[in-house]
């Protein structure tokens, strides 16, 4: 298990830097097994580096795609793939461990079309006008997205311009209508805000 300070989603990339000694241990392990993959969750409070935190159980398994080790930390390029349950953690040495249950999967035949289209619409919209404020977005307004109706809901949830507690709710979905919904209401309600926040009249800036 290794936990971040943000959310991974299925179907999302995932790109890091292991440079603490029990990660690298952990990666060594799972470099061990096949498919090679490790788990990610999101910490509630403390601090990626060090240990002593607290975690959300909900999180996602990373499949580890390209490994390289130059001088200096171990990079990492891992991909998205199942939601599961912690059970419970099980040992923090030598690195984090946990017994998961898997959640079950959504069926491309459940996704609605036209909640996709308004979904996709209204991320790629937030993402806009967030850049025409020149700030820096962690994601390109014309990124490439799936075209697997899932894992393209899993990936507009993932490049929602929103917190991680935000994104830590949408992971927990419950169906995939749901995901969809609460992405576009939670973009929106977001934009609303980056609005009234930025484009004040000139007399109250």
């Amino acid at each position: 298990m290794f936990p971040l300070g943000s959310v991974l989603f299925p179907a999302m990339p995932l790109a890091l830097r292991v440079f603490e000694e029990r990660y690298l241990k952990m990666m060594g392990a799972v470099l061990d097994n096949q498919p090679s993959e490790f788990g990610v969750v999101l910490i509630e409070r403390g601090l990626e580096v060090g240990g002593g935190d607290q975690r959300f159980d909900i999180g996602t398994t990373a499949r580890v795609l390209q490994i390289e080790a130059p001088d200096g930390p171990l990079e990492v390029v891992a991909r998205g793939e199942r939601r599961f349950r912690v059970i419970q953690w099980v040992a923090e040495e030598p690195y984090p461990q946990a017994d998961i249950e898997y959640l079950e999967d959504f069926e491309s035949t459940e996704v609605d079309a036209t909640a996709l289209d308004l979904a996709e619409s209204t991320v790629r919209g937030a993402l806009e006008y967030l850049a025409t404020l020149d700030l820096s977005i962690p994601w390109p307004t014309d990124i490439e997205l799936a075209e697997d109706p899932i894992e393209k809901a899993w990936q507009l949830a993932g490049i929602s311009p929103l917190g991680t507690l935000d994104h830590q709710d949408l992971l927990a979905a419950p169906e995939v209508s749901w995901l969809l919904s609460h992405t576009i209401e939670t973009v929106s309600e977001a934009l609303i805000t980056f609005r009234a926040a930025n484009d004040l009249p000139n007399d109250q800036t």
